[in-house]
């Protein structure tokens, strides 16, 4: 018998990429933000999303969620925003994340929020609810949208004021972004939604689109055409069907990565 004989057969290739946490950022006690480190042969759509969880202290199989990529394509960390649920098997423990922690990432980024699945047009809506504002994060800061769209519009819908993550930063903060700072102040528009404060656009997104403040604030023609408008949906459920629904209405189509369409929803987060 040889020694290769003898030798222990190789061990499996992870299915996890095992990064470290680098920077960690609570909004409120249940909302907060954290970055790892960009693995050098990780790539990714702006839009994507990927499957996070963390190591299980006694060796079982690790808790995992989806997560969208808050941050884009080109950058060279990998940021992510949470919302931190009771008693919830991952986010109960990811909530208390600290920088030099250990983060387990798949390998494989997929998902239908992205540039690929949606056919020309003008202006591209960005919808989203609670932390379904990530990937537009990552879409906002791609070369890509303002080189296919003239006008991108983020709105964010939360339940409180505090709840407005990136508030700043989709307001003012990305004019400064070394890639797309020029294009974003004058292509972008952030509108914000509260829906149980008081606010100067108070109400769910739904209800301001169907009633047309939505428009009438933005100085935009009432509804959605499919000859000029995109859509993308990332959020509660409630909203992404009643928006879908909305938006059938005015006869725009849903696209896929492999017939592209005029909106695009994301169905790993929706049912």
């Amino acid at each position: 018998m040889t020694d290769a004989a003898l030798s222990p057969p190789p061990p499996k290739p992870s299915a996890f990429h095992e990064l470290e946490v680098v920077w960690v950022h609570h909004w409120t006690d249940q909302l907060f933000s954290f970055r790892v480190a960009r693995p050098e042969d990780f790539r990714f759509r702006s839009g994507e999303f990927v499957m996070i969880g963390l190591p299980d202290a006694d060796g079982g199989k690790p808790v995992l969620r989806a997560y969208s990529i808050a941050s884009p394509s080109w950058d060279e960390e990998l940021e992510f925003l949470s919302i931190a649920v009771p008693d919830g098997p991952l986010t109960s423990r990811l909530v208390n994340i600290k920088p030099g922690d250990t983060v387990l990432m798949g390998k494989k980024p997929t998902g239908t929020l992205v540039l690929d699945a949606l056919t020309g047009g003008e202006t591209l809506w960005l919808i989203g609810t609670g932390t379904g504002l990530a990937p537009w994060l990552s879409v906002a800061r791609d070369p890509d949208t303002y080189s296919r769209f003239g006008r991108v519009i983020v709105c964010h819908t939360a339940r409180n004021v505090a709840d407005l993550s990136y508030r700043d930063f989709l307001t003012t903060g990305i004019h400064d972004d070394p890639l797309i700072g020029d294009e974003a102040s004058a292509q972008l528009t952030y509108y914000p939604t509260v829906t149980r404060e008081d606010f100067e656009t108070p109400g769910r997104i739904t209800d301001r689109i169907k009633s047309g403040a939505l428009f009438e604030d933005l100085d935009l023609p009432h509804g959605f055409s499919p000859g000029r408008d995109r859509v993308m949906l990332c959020g509660s459920m409630a909203m992404i069907k009643e928006t879908a629904e909305l938006l059938e209405g005015f006869g725009m189509k849903e696209g896929s990565n492999a017939e592209p369409g005029d909106y695009v929803l994301e169905r790993a987060f929706v049912g």
